[in-house]
């Protein structure tokens, strides 16, 4: 039975104070564990691991506005809002294409059906007994369009309070439960004769280790949240034979605040420092050149890997530029002036002009990516008048036309930029969780024997730990929801360990 002390014996162990520590701890006590302890290397400043810096974001597979309207705080059912919403269904079959398409297809068939079949349930799990506080994520998923609230790229819910809201909530559903949670306590070995449950994160706040699987560069890389998830519960489970798995070369990193913390993220702002307002703009690096398609997807289908991209870059920096046309449609809690330095200018010369105090190489090439990109805009314009820019859909306006075709396209959402005043922003590259991990069994959570492929008795794992879910890349709003849902699987099995 795992054991802290002579006097101190518990039925389950969780290492991890996070999103899906929390959930299997709970889900352990409510499955016969009498005496549950979480145990955590951080201080109590820190609870929460990377959950905590989320926007709180759960992708879910759902049946429309009313399936979810009675887990949500922030619209009543029949009011006048609730009749403005476009929200289509999120089936199932569109859940597991989204992980399928954005891993080239590599992912864990059976991870990725666990995750998927088991979503709304563990939702409703979250807002009945963890008494989640969600709601439809107006801010980040939909556009205001011809007076209606347009829901986009299959992902709705957020909670209030973002991560914060999330962290907030597990604690006071763990303190209800009689939960112990011990904080400075670092895990040195594991023993496994009864329950223990990893849910310690991935390696990407080891500067080491991710030059060791993700290559050098990744060494400069801003850490997006806690700088406790350093890879402990892969190096604890290899000491007891377990599998790697997954995704060793992949992560998810975003565009972030080039002025944002090198090795933590901040308490205060968290995910704040996320830029993700480039699909109504364009990227430029130091070299003044563009280096993505910026509408090639719905934001939140390509922002876990545009960070990476960014990375790439001279310097690894860039900038994000917008004009008078889009600045009014950027989050507010992204770009407000208390939150990023921003860069104005009349006309296109004296941005580049600024620029290049602030860290642009090449203004010629910068003057010229700008005209080249506005007079592929018009020439599309003038060949598809009918096109119309709508932020809530791929609209299809974009650079390619018969007359001027970029040689990298502006997919979608394509507007020129030529109505002062322009704004740029300067950012980096964020990186929040790794890809590989542990190799779990998906019924159970168990963790796998590298040499038999059998589960290790006694031993579960949850979040981002688990390897093969995820490769490359990743639909946003699916982290949390995966580590519920193995959480909540491995609370069950760890509740039939000592039966």
């Amino acid at each position: 039975m795992p054991t802290t002390s002579s006097s101190c014996v518990y039925d389950c162990i969780v290492v991890g104070s996070g999103n899906a520590g929390s959930c299997a701890a709970l889900s352990a006590k409510d499955s016969g564990c009498a005496r549950v302890l979480i145990v955590d290397k951080c201080s109590p400043d820190w609870v929460g691991g990377n959950g905590y810096f989320t926007a709180g974001a759960h992708r879910t597979v759902h049946d429309g506005l009313h399936d979810l309207l009675p887990i949500v705080c922030n619209v009543e059912a029949g009011s006048n809002l609730a009749s403005k919403i476009d929200m289509d269904p999120y089936t199932a079959a569109d859940f597991t294409n989204d992980i399928l398409r954005l891993g080239d297809g590599r992912s864990d068939p059976a991870l990725v059906r666990t995750v998927v079949e088991n979503s709304r349930e563990t939702i409703q799990w979250l807002h009945d007994r963890v008494n989640m506080s969600f709601t439809f994520s107006f801010n980040r998923q939909a556009y205001l369009v011809d007076g209606r609230q347009k829901f986009w790229g299959g992902m709705v819910l957020s909670t209030e309070e973002g991560g914060k809201g999330v962290i907030a909530a597990h604690q006071a559903a763990l303190k209800e439960a009689g939960i112990e949670v011990w904080f400075d306590t670092p895990v040195t070995e594991l023993i496994t004769e009864e329950a223990v449950i990893l849910a310690s994160g991935g390696y990407e706040a080891s500067r080491a280790l991710r030059g060791k699987y993700l290559g050098s560069e990744w060494e400069q890389a801003k850490v997006r949240g806690t700088p406790h998830n350093t890879g402990d519960g892969m190096t604890l489970a290899q000491a007891v034979g377990a599998r790697l798995t997954g995704d060793f070369t992949g992560c998810h990193s975003t565009c972030w605040d080039f002025d944002a913390p090198d090795d933590t993220g901040d308490r205060q702002l968290s995910n704040q420092y996320t830029k993700s307002g480039y699909t109504l703009g364009i990227m430029i690096n130091a070299d003044g050149m563009r280096f993505v398609d910026e509408g090639e997807d719905f934001r939140n289908y390509t922002y876990a890997k545009f960070g990476k991209e960014v990375l790439k870059q001279p310097g690894g920096f860039a900038w994000q530029v917008w004009d008078s046309r889009t600045t009014p449609w950027l989050r507010k809690e992204e770009y407000s002036d208390d939150v990023v330095r921003k860069v104005w200018a009349d006309s296109v010369e004296e941005l580049a002009e600024k620029l290049a105090a602030d860290g642009l190489w090449n203004t010629t090439q910068f003057l010229n990516t700008m005209k080249s990109y506005n007079d592929a805009v018009a020439a599309f314009s003038q060949e598809s008048a009918s096109t119309k820019w709508d932020p809530a859909v791929k609209d299809g306006l974009s650079t390619q036309s018969s007359a001027k075709q970029l040689l990298l396209p502006k997919s979608n959402w394509a507007l020129p930029i030529s109505s002062p005043p322009f704004l740029a922003v300067k950012i980096t590259c964020g990186i929040t969780f790794t890809f590989g991990g542990l190799a779990i069994d998906p019924e159970t959570a168990g963790v796998l024997l590298d040499k038999t492929g059998k589960s290790i008795p006694g031993l579960f794992c949850t979040g981002e730990l688990v390897g093969g879910l995820f490769y490359g890349n990743y639909p946003g709003g699916s982290g949390l929801t995966a580590g519920a849902v193995f959480g909540r699987k491995a609370g069950i099995e760890a509740g039939k360990v000592g039966q």
